[in-house]
């Protein structure tokens, strides 16, 4: 498990421990909505959740709060225990649904409504919008007038559990009522204006069927849940804040078991858009290619785009915990990806933009079988065998004919080594009939084997390359970012944030030459390719053809400005 630093909010738990609230219990659990796929600010929430509860040799819960059949379904549970078992979290036997407590969480509805404490309401729901007032700025200030009672409000006890009842025998169409708390339509906090705990929505469920046609909202059921499976601690994030009070109310009027909700600053990453309204409006436009598309800050994109567990358990550390809304930089989680990678990623030669290269010196048909260096980071990890022989190909960009001053890569009559095998020196170059560069002839220096030269001589470079005779075809898909601005939301008054997408954020590379050891990769299986950045072999590959994600480049802005630093 991963040690976390202290904050407040486990000042606030090793209180409770201390004073002997909850008997010195802690128990915490994960209630992710079922209506899409877990983003990397959902990582920082469970692994947060998580931590806590081992920590303090408590206990996790993973449940789904799946109050809203409308925008649920059975694919985005799948994906959310397959996200968090990635994570690393285990929530053993601990799995549980708010749909598992509807009938008890309709019990508690009636028993309010006796008390006096709920009540049917036949408004609309923009009339209870519009009855319950908004936050207005008068003199610098943000006050709340007064909302409006309905006129549903003071219905008799019997009158509400008629109807309430009939509501849940179906009698009633969608929208046409629905059940809210009697509180105060006074109260500064708009939450507690008279909140809806029922809707009548004719929707089969996931889970349930049609067994129910009115559901729970979120904030009726969240705390009530919390409270049947014992959790001590609700921690969840800022947007909260407000409801609390609500949360209070609630398990106050039942006298039920009364967790303590803690809130904190939620993950805000630049370049990302963490909405799932957001994200899924992406993938439903086209604008990537699925809950997956490796550009996407799900877990399951990461996943794909090659991101390891470990590398996103430091990024959560590392951001830390606060109640300060504030904005991590994307280059903090790219480094704590490459960190990772580089100590696990095994090293492979691959060209992706490959140039024809001749050894006109080396005899034909002959092939050496040279020791390359599987992880410099990682002295267990050993050495393999890759192929050497009369052609081979280099990357494009590592030529030039008319070189500028600090370019130190081939050009003609330039040596330069080629790593883990020899010294070549351009002799000629090859050109078509439009005067493309398509073929180098070169000459080696049988001495310089293994990359040194024994009369001393040095070279400015080393590149990379591959033996034409052994190398395996491959498409490479270079990933950027997805948009073109740190906050995507950023857009003129009457502009789309869509325009915002990066249209080079995907960059397909076909016929991509790899060496032959990688024809054995395996989906998910992650490399270094020397000198090109961190790749992932993708579920799109064929036993026929590789396909590999370029999870980051070996260098980015985080780096360079340490450096420069």
């Amino acid at each position: 498990m991963s040690e976390a630093p202290k904050d407040f909010i486990r000042e606030i738990i090793e209180n409770d421990i201390k004073t002997g609230r909850y008997g010195g219990r802690v128990h915490t659990r994960f209630p992710p909505e079922p209506n899409g796929y877990l983003h990397i600010g959902h990582a920082k929430s469970v692994l947060l959740n998580y931590w806590i509860a081992k920590e303090y040799g408590g206990k996790f819960n993973l449940r789904f709060d799946d109050t809203n059949p409308e925008k649920e379904e059975q694919e985005y549970v799948d994906a959310i225990k397959r996200d968090v078992k990635w994570l690393g979290v285990d929530w053993e036997d601990r799995e549980f649904y708010a749909s598992d407590y509807f009938e008890q969480l309709y019990q508690w509805a009636e028993e309010l409504i006796k008390k006096g404490k709920a009540y049917v309401c036949d408004l609309s729901p923009e009339e209870v919008s519009e009855y319950r007032g908004k936050a207005i700025i008068q003199d610098g200030k943000v006050i709340t007038p007064p909302g409006k009672e309905s006129p549903y409000r003071n219905r008799s006890v019997e009158e509400n559990l008629d109807l309430f009842r009939r509501m849940r025998a179906g009698e009633f169409p969608d929208g046409s009522k629905t059940l809210r708390a009697k509180i105060d339509m006074a109260h500064p906090n708009l939450n507690m204006r008279d909140p809806v705990m029922y809707r009548i929505m004719h929707v089969p469920h996931h889970r349930t069927g049609d067994k129910w046609c009115i559901y729970p909202t979120y904030d009726w059921a969240h705390g009530q849940s919390d409270s049947i499976e014992g959790i001590t601690h609700s921690i969840c994030t800022l947007e909260f804040e407000d409801h609390r009070p609500l949360y209070d109310w609630f398990l106050d009027q039942l006298g039920i078991h009364h967790p303590r909700q803690i809130e904190f600053a939620r993950l805000n990453l630049t370049y990302t858009v963490m909405s799932k309204r957001l994200l899924l409006q992406l993938v439903q436009e086209g604008h990537v290619r699925g809950w997956d598309d490796p550009r996407m800050p799900t877990l399951a994109g990461m996943r794909r785009r090659g991101y390891t567990p470990e590398a996103i358990h430091e990024f959560v550390r590392r951001v830390g915990v606060s109640k300060r809304e504030s904005i991590t930089e994307l280059e903090l989680l790219e480094h704590c990806v490459r960190q990772d990678l580089n100590k696990r990623a095994p090293r492979r030669l691959a060209v992706l933009d490959p140039l024809r290269v001749v050894i006109t010196n080396y005899p034909d048909g002959q092939v050496e079988w040279l020791e390359a260096i599987n992880n410099p980071e990682d002295p267990s990890a050993g050495t393999r065998k890759v192929p050497f022989s009369k052609v081979l190909y280099i990357e494009r960009d590592d030529f030039m004919e008319n070189p500028p001053k600090d370019f130190y890569r081939l050009a003609p009559g330039r040596e330069v080594r080629l790593r883990y095998a020899y010294f070549i020196k351009c002799v000629d170059v090859i050109k078509d009939a439009q005067g493309n560069v398509i073929e180098l002839h070169c000459t080696y220096d049988p001495a310089t084997r293994g990359g040194e030269a024994p009369d001393g001589r040095k070279v400015k470079a080393t590149i990379h390359w591959v033996s034409a005779q052994h190398a395996i075809n491959a498409e490479v898909r270079l990933y950027d970012r997805l948009f073109t601005k740190p906050d995507p939301l950023d857009v003129p008054k009457g502009h789309d944030w869509k325009e915002n997408i990066n249209p080079n954020s995907l960059i397909v590379l076909q016929n991509c030459k790899l060496e032959p050891s990688l024809a054995d990769a395996q989906v998910g299986d992650r490399f270094q390719f020397e000198r090109k950045g961190y790749f992932c072999v993708d579920p799109d590959s064929t036993p026929e053809r590789l396909v590999f994600n370029r999870t980051v480049t070996l260098k980015g802005e985080w780096e360079k400005a340490r450096q420069q630093s």
